[in-house]
């Protein structure tokens, strides 16, 4: 069994402690971070070598940065999402891990929409989608691991009308999630939880962690060639709840 896990960890410094003590006792093969928010100077390889990770990284200071964590030693590909080549936010990056392509992302959040910030999302969405039908054409085993900033249907996010203008949920968002995954891609949790929330985030404010209103941001994508390995996938829900924690849970799966 091989074991991928994708966590917004939120600002990887600020959150170390938190991030050890889930690796040692999660135990992941690879692991998706986003929200490093760190320079690539300032993130903590020594830390997670020691934790036993080998580790590829973007940073970038204020909110993205992503990283790849992997007990075996991964092949860096590339440290951006193809398609424009004014976009230096720090939101993919890309390796191949024991036979497996891994995709670490973090899509930008869209809000206040409409406006720019949410075309940059749908244009950004796009051209992950370009992307991955790269993948597809090749029959390549390729997870797409990370935070999409989408709630893809109603039964991904709590009861309420308090998000109904945010960027998160808006048609067009959910739209370009739905295209993406219609290329051919196997949405993991939700193909083995169908009717579950399995919600992976919950914001700080109005105690929406107490009161359980969260909503599934994270998503690990399977192609053709990796979804019949799909063995089990969950939500590490009680990172959520610890002191310090992010404000997603970590989301993973079991791959025969």
């Amino acid at each position: 069994m091989m074991k991928i896990a994708t966590f917004n960890i939120n600002n990887v410094n600020r959150r170390l402690p938190n991030l050890l003590r889930w690796l040692g006792a999660a135990k992941p093969d690879i692991v998706c971070l986003q929200e490093l928010k760190a320079a690539d100077g300032e993130f903590p390889s020594a830390a997670i070598e020691k934790a036993g990770y080998h580790a590829v990284w973007q940073g970038q200071k204020t909110w993205n940065g992503v990283a790849i964590l992997a007990k075996a030693e991964p092949v860096l590909i590339r440290t951006g999402l193809p398609g424009d080549r004014t976009d230096h936010e720090a939101r993919y990056i890309e390796a191949a891990v024991s036979g497996i392509v891994i995709a670490c992302l973090y899509a930008p959040n869209g809000n206040p929409q409409p406006g720019p910030k949410f075309d940059y999302k749908l244009a950004w969405l796009a051209r992950l989608k370009r992307h991955a039908a790269k993948f597809l054409k090749q029959d390549l085993p390729v997870v797409l691991a990370g935070d999409y900033n989408v709630a893809p249907t109603g039964l991904d996010i709590y009861p309420t009308r308090s998000w109904d203008k945010d960027a998160l949920i808006q048609p067009k968002s959910r739209a370009a999630f739905a295209s993406l995954v219609a290329q051919g891609w196997t949405d993991a949790l939700r193909t083995q939880h169908p009717q579950k929330p399995m919600f992976t985030f919950w914001d700080y404010k109005r105690t929406r962690w107490p009161r359980d209103a969260g909503l599934r941001l994270d998503h690990l994508l399977l192609s053709p060639a990796l979804a019949s390995r799909l063995a089990k996938s969950g939500v590490d829900r009680k990172v959520r709840g610890e002191e310090g924690a992010s404000d997603h849970a970590p989301a993973w799966i079991l791959l025969r």
